[in-house]
């Protein structure tokens, strides 16, 4: 099985001020010993920007699977919810059509910044009901990386958005519980 971790920062697995953690580095020995994970992430990207590479870093490289984590950025340059899901929906279709399984994953939250929790959930919710529409996997990284009231909980982030080693630990115990799991 060959999988490709697409997105932004939270895929490269940022750390401030320490060095990148990817979740895939997590993920990797709860698969199958023979699964591959690639990493294709690039901190500060749009949607936008992820559909600009999307064919060239991901559909010519035939994965079984494509992880794709994008929006954070986006809600940050106050971009609307539709622009977005319209830019994850095209990279979902266009997995399909190319005879790969998408994985439309939920943002985190994130500290220090409660106005910008409200556009996630928003968010969230439209990529989960568009998830179901497509009949394509599903995983909510927001949730169990968010404390009673919303806010990314402080032992996952140092810098109130991107995680640390455990938060990106959670997310892929996430992914794995959500998608491969079943897959033996």
């Amino acid at each position: 099985m060959k999988i490709i971790a697409f997105g932004d920062s939270l895929t490269v697995g940022y750390l401030s001020p320490f060095e990148a953690t990817p979740y895939a580095e997590f993920l990797q020995p709860l698969l199958d010993p023979q699964a591959e994970i690639y990493v294709a992430g690039v901190s500060g990207e749009t949607t936008d920007d992820m559909l600009r590479r999307f064919d060239r870093q991901v559909i010519k490289n035939a994965p079984d699977y494509v992880i794709i984590l994008g929006g954070t950025n986006d809600l940050g340059w106050g971009m609307s919810i539709d622009l977005i899901v319209a830019n994850l929906i095209r990279m979902y279709r266009s997995a399909q059509k190319a005879g790969i399984v998408p994985t439309a994953c939920a943002v985190p939250s994130l500290r220090g910044a409660d106005e910008f929790i409200p556009p996630r959930l928003e968010l969230n919710r439209r990529i989960q009901e568009n998830a179901k529409e497509l009949k394509i996997p599903f995983a909510d990284l927001f949730t169990p990386t968010a404390d009673a009231s919303g806010r990314l909980r402080a032992e996952y982030s140092q810098d109130g958005l991107h995680l640390t080693p455990e938060g990106y630990r959670k997310i892929a115990q996430v992914l794995y519980d959500s998608v491969f799991k079943a897959k033996g």
